[in-house]
């Protein structure tokens, strides 16, 4: 079988690793030099702990299993079972916890509610004041920056993988076929557009205008080294606001008694934290639905985050080094964990996970797979 993939994202590489993974020959377009969207400007989360149970659950675990697999083999991925903390402060959200834990599936998730002073064992860097922290031990992170490349790196030692950057794909050409700007026609049994945010286009031309997917801007920022290991992922209690697996009266509660500050409800914020291979720690994030979106990034979140980090480590954050927005497409109809169609004989679309991409990229293109029976 001959399969083109179109886009090179991490949705769009984990398509091209399956389908070689299966003996395939695989060419995959990309319109960059590089991928340089939100599989790029993201956490590299491979986030277990918010997500909704049942399939999106399943397909977040699946993953995680899927990058520990890759990354054994694939150490350029920076793959590593760090875990995650979210530090509670009071009461209130600590009864959000423990709702959390009430959980049927919170032992798949690897839910433990840890005093602050095991909490402070598991990382030592988290030196503020706060009263437990709910950890999740199969969160886990990569590098994303250089995950794309690492993997197109094993990739390419196979004969059966082409990599073509540089291309933009403009139309349909029969069925099983593509025409990119160079006047090259890319023919397959199957062609795969994974194309992130790009959603105009052909996109919009084969899709349809009503396509169920919205885009999504965020602001985040990495900063200096900190210079001691931070061991684990970090969120704080406005991420439970974000995430369906954290919905219970409690968390009803909360929102009532608790409200977000100004300016976290403003920008739609939580705090995320990872530490990056070089030390530094990349943080966010905000969420932006009403179009058109900014063309520049607000210094108000930034001083927000950086007030609750510095609340977490009791101590100054490092230098801010980079501060970016991205963009990623979201299913409008956000219990789907992707939306796949198939737009044309032989031509699927595979787009919509939002902030789910980099978690679930490996399970949603192992499903692809399997539903078109590479």
């Amino acid at each position: 079988m001959r399969v083109i993939v179109v886009g090179a994202g991490v949705v769009g590489t984990l398509h091209a690793w399956h389908a070689v993974e299966r003996g395939h020959e695989v060419v995959q377009i990309e319109r960059e030099a590089e991928a340089r969207g939100a599989s790029l400007r993201n956490f590299g989360q491979i986030w277990v702990s918010g997500r909704a149970g049942g399939e999106e659950l399943e397909t977040a675990l699946r993953a995680r299993e899927l990058w520990e697999t890759i990354g054994a083999r694939v150490p350029g991925l920076g793959f590593r079972a760090c875990g995650s903390l979210t530090p509670v402060r009071n009461p209130r959200e600590r009864a959000v916890a423990e709702a959390a834990l009430a959980r049927p599936d919170a032992a798949a998730r690897g839910y433990k509610l840890l005093t602050a002073g095991e909490a402070r064992a598991v990382n030592p860097a988290l030196r503020g004041a706060f009263e437990a922290a709910l950890f999740c031990e199969r969160d886990a992170a990569v590098e994303p920056r250089t995950a794309q490349l690492a993997l197109r790196e094993e990739l390419l030692k196979s004969p059966r993988y082409t990599f073509l950057p540089g291309r933009e794909v403009r139309d349909v050409v029969g069925e099983h076929a593509v025409r990119d700007d160079h006047g090259d026609v890319h023919s397959g049994d199957a062609v795969v557009l994974c194309t992130g945010a790009w959603l105009g286009g052909l996109v919009r031309e084969l899709a349809g205008p009503e396509l169920p997917v919205r885009r999504v801007r965020l602001q985040m920022m990495q900063t200096d080294p900190l210079g001691e290991p931070l061991t684990t992922s970090v969120a704080d209690a406005d991420s439970f606001r974000y995430y369906p697996a954290y919905r219970s009266p409690a968390l009803d509660a909360l929102d009532a008694h608790q409200p977000q500050s100004t300016t976290a409800a403003e920008h739609r914020m939580q705090l995320l934290m990872v530490q990056r291979a070089d030390g530094g720690l990349t943080i966010g994030d905000t969420h932006e639905y009403e179009h058109p979106f900014a063309f520049d990034t607000v210094e108000e979140p930034y001083e927000h985050l950086t007030e609750v980090v510095e609340s977490f480590l009791g101590r100054p954050l490092p230098r801010i080094r980079r501060r970016w927005a991205g963009v990623y497409a979201q299913c409008t109809d956000t219990s789907r964990v992707v939306h796949r169609q198939q737009v044309r004989d032989g031509i699927w679309l595979v787009t919509g996970p939002g902030g789910r991409g980099m978690t679930c990229a490996p399970a949603i293109a192992e499903t692809t797979a399997e539903q078109l029976g590479w």
